[in-house]
């Protein structure tokens, strides 16, 4: 007798879902991250994301600047940008100045995968008022950048009235130079004293142009006036002209030759007369 047959729809698995995805999942042991479903779902770019994501997997150290982000994903630099900030605003990402050994100060990145304040300053760094703890962070990448004026004792600010005009003209040519190098009335005028301090001492004007215009980076991730200013600041003034050396005493004048009334050999003298030898004796007795 041949087995019944039936049209009915077979009952699907009840642990599965009737609509939407399905995860087909594999126990990773190594080469995984753990992101938080916070990031994972959060609600915007998708950019944004794949930004975190990928940062998140770098091991630290790694370079995380627009530039090597833009080697990795297609999105320009507009997006990728645009991401930083938004992960910049979010809590995820926080870039702070920080100074390193050597006296250079540099932009570390730190990349939390939970969205919290800031982290604690870094050994090398100066010290900072306590903030609010932060969970868990990771420090992504150390990122060099045109090194800032070093704090110095605060200076009085200088109005544009009496700024040096030569110092402000030279400031003024350097977009001749370099066209990124615009300057503002402000940073012109503030930045004149270190320049007239330069002039004073002997510097001509064309050999500080070419020493602040020389060996410029390609892209500024910072006003230029934050450049001219340390090359300003931290360049040692050259050292002073040497002094002219004092004049030699001037030699006599050579006498002229004469001839000896008595012995008629040449001598020098001022006048004629006798050498020295015909000379009489002087009368030691007379002089006493």
């Amino acid at each position: 007798m041949a087995d019944s047959q039936s049209n009915a729809r077979l009952r699907a698995d009840a642990g599965a879902p009737t609509s939407g995805v399905i995860h087909l999942r594999t126990r990773l042991t190594a080469d995984f991250t753990v992101i938080s479903n916070a990031l994972a779902q959060r609600r915007g770019s998708a950019v944004t994301i794949g930004v975190a994501v990928y940062i998140l997997s770098l091991p630290d150290g790694a370079p995380v600047s627009i530039a090597a982000l833009c080697e990795h994903f297609t999105e320009g630099e507009i997006l990728v940008s645009r991401a930083l900030r938004e992960l910049e605003a979010a809590g995820y990402l926080e870039r702070r100045r920080e100074r390193v050994a050597g006296g250079r100060i540099r932009t570390r990145t730190y990349f939390s995968d939970v969205p919290g304040g800031p982290v604690p300053s870094a050994p090398d760094g100066p010290p900072e008022p306590p903030r609010r703890a932060r969970p868990r962070a990771r420090a992504a990448t150390e990122e060099a950048v045109p090194p800032a004026t070093p704090a110095t004792a605060p200076q009085e600010p200088v109005s544009p009235a009496d700024a040096d005009p030569r110092a402000v003209a030279v400031l003024a040519a350097l977009r001749r130079v370099d066209p990124r190098l615009v300057l503002s009335e402000r940073e012109a005028v503030r930045l004149a004293p270190d320049v007239a301090r330069w002039l004073a001492a002997g510097v001509p004007a064309h050999e500080i142009t070419d020493w602040l215009t020389a060996r410029l980076p390609d892209r500024f991730l910072s006003r230029p006036a934050g450049i001219l200013a340390f090359r300003l600041r931290e360049t040692p003034l050259p050292a002073p002209p040497p002094s002219p050396l004092p004049r030699a005493a001037e030699h006599p004048a050579v006498l002229p030759f004469q001839t000896c009334d008595g012995c008629k050999r040449a001598f020098r003298a001022q006048s004629p007369g006798h050498c020295r030898d015909c000379r009489p004796a002087p009368d030691l007795r007379a002089a006493g």
